[in-house]
């Protein structure tokens, strides 16, 4: 299985999109801008899913699912909303076909018009907000805090598998709260989750912070951010976590008996991840060769490779081996056990090196002789051979040496390409030779943050969250600022 990638540092871009369609992650489909996620690839997105929903529930959330279809009106309600996604929104219009009366085909059945057009859903806190509103009576009700895993649809006009999509798969929380203060830190508990988990799960280090006003979500009053850095030198929003005031509860009046009995508007957030953190996965790790998979969100964690001539030696072998996969299952950890006889074994480790799988283990003739095991890992190549008594505790230990390891490697690129630059000439410098996440002084105004932008294509990823004291003058206009931003070039 030949995997003739491009190398990353010829077109980091071409390398990316061959390796998703290579390792069988996804595939572009029929509908433009639209993929299909193959299962090796779901599998990935399904242990994601897995982590952040018993996270989401340790704290307290519950799933509910509500509907694709938003009547346009629910999106007019909160004006910055409708402005933020009204280039984005697919909508329908008819509800029927019908065959054309001069047989060129199917069109549609103008007197099926909808008396009110359907948005398919971009995001769902109109639609929410409006059935909140039935919810939601007392201060007894309150806090509210649910959460639905969904696809949306954002008519992108640039895609790339994973990264950008017209449709995508997703989380959505939406939760109501008595007080602004208990809003806010449901807000920064939920950027809390997704920076532990982009660490603890994908060993993606991510950067905290908050976004400027011109990148906020729309209809916040705040946006919680975590931000990765590609190996290319970009940054990607990995997650974000969004206080949104009274604004959608206004808008839809969702309003509750306080403890002292007045009647007052809840307060709001609403926060988010989606499949483009498979995509964060691949850029962060992988590599010329193919992926390289954190453990924990490896689909395939070991996979054992039988080598052998004739049917006697693979049931040697196969005996040998059936403890040691007992045993690893036992302990939790995914193991495969590769004995097809239609491909040598030289195909399987490519074929597991291209998908990722963190450590292959290889039997022979000779290693049933010696009561060994062969043991190789994924992300340094390093091999050992093991004696067969030691085996569990051994793959056991160095999954969780690889997690530490990935993570480590990651950090170090990281903490490597953030840049602190005091002049616009060194700043304009830096994005163009090294790349990264470069430190700046910014004035504060929009007017500055949009000039940046169009004359650099850098924007500012974010204002990270407990920025230390450190006054200066912004590298563009010379005037005082009292922290650094973090700017990049990002997808």
């Amino acid at each position: 299985m030949g995997k003739n990638l491009t190398k990353r540092s010829e077109d980091y871009s071409k390398w990316y999109n061959e390796l998703v369609v290579k390792a069988d992650l996804a595939e572009n489909s029929g509908v433009r801008g639209c993929m299909v996620i193959k299962p090796y690839g779901y599998a990935i997105w399904e242990k994601m899913q897995a982590a952040l929903d018993a996270m989401f529930k340790e704290t307290g959330h519950e799933n509910a699912y509500f509907p694709i279809f938003i009547p346009k009106s629910y999106l007019s309600k909160e004006a910055s909303h409708v402005e933020g996604f009204a280039k984005e929104c697919a909508v329908v219009t008819h509800y029927r076909l019908k065959n054309a009366e001069d047989g060129s085909g199917i069109v549609v059945d103008e007197t099926a018009k909808l008396e009110e057009e359907l948005i398919v859903r971009p995001t769902s806190e109109t639609i929410i907000w409006d059935t909140y509103r039935r919810w939601i009576q007392s201060y007894r009700d309150l806090p509210l805090k649910i959460n639905q895993w969904a696809n949306v649809v954002r008519w992108e006009m640039r895609t790339r598998l994973f990264l950008r999509t017209a449709e995508f798969l997703w989380q959505e929380g939406h939760t109501a709260h008595a007080t602004e203060k208990e809003a806010v830190e449901e807000a920064e508990t939920i950027l809390d989750i997704y920076a532990n988990f982009a660490e603890g799960h994908m060993a993606v280090p991510v950067i905290r912070g908050t976004k400027t006003a011109s990148e906020r979500f729309a209809g916040a009053l705040e946006t919680y951010c975590i931000e990765a850095l590609m190996q290319d030198g970009k940054a990607l929003q990995a997650g974000t976590s969004h206080f949104l005031g009274q604004n959608f509860a206004k808008a839809f009046d969702v309003q509750f008996d306080t403890r002292d009995g007045q009647r007052d508007h809840v307060w709001a957030t609403s926060w988010g991840v989606s499949t483009r953190l498979v995509g964060a996965l691949i850029m962060t790790h992988s590599d010329d060769n193919g992926l390289v998979l954190p453990p924990k969100l490896a689909p395939i964690q070991v996979v054992v490779v039988p080598i052998y001539k004739g049917e006697a030696q693979l049931e040697a072998i196969s005996t040998k081996v059936r403890p040691l996969l007992e045993a690893l299952k036992a302990r939790g950890i995914s193991v495969k056990y590769d004995d097809r006889d239609t491909h040598k074994p030289g195909f399987k480790f490519n074929e597991y090196e291209l998908k990722g799988v963190p450590v292959r283990v290889a039997i022979g003739p000779r290693d049933m002789e010696n009561g060994t095991f062969e043991v190789a890992r994924r992300d340094t190549f390093e091999k050992q051979v093991i004696a067969s008594e030691g085996i569990v505790d051994h793959i056991s230990d160095l999954l969780e040496e690889m997690q530490r390891a990935i993570f480590a490697k990651a950090l170090d690129f990281r903490d490597t390409h953030i840049t602190d630059v005091d002049s616009y000439e060194e700043f304009k410098e830096v994005l163009n030779s090294k790349g990264g996440f470069v430190s700046a002084h910014w004035d504060g105004t929009d007017a500055t943050e949009q000039r940046i932008k169009d004359e650099t294509k850098a924007t500012i990823r974010c204002i990270p969250l407990n920025s230390v004291s450190d006054p200066g003058q912004c590298m563009v206009s010379g005037k005082p600022s009292p922290y650094r931003v973090i700017f990049a070039k990002a997808y």
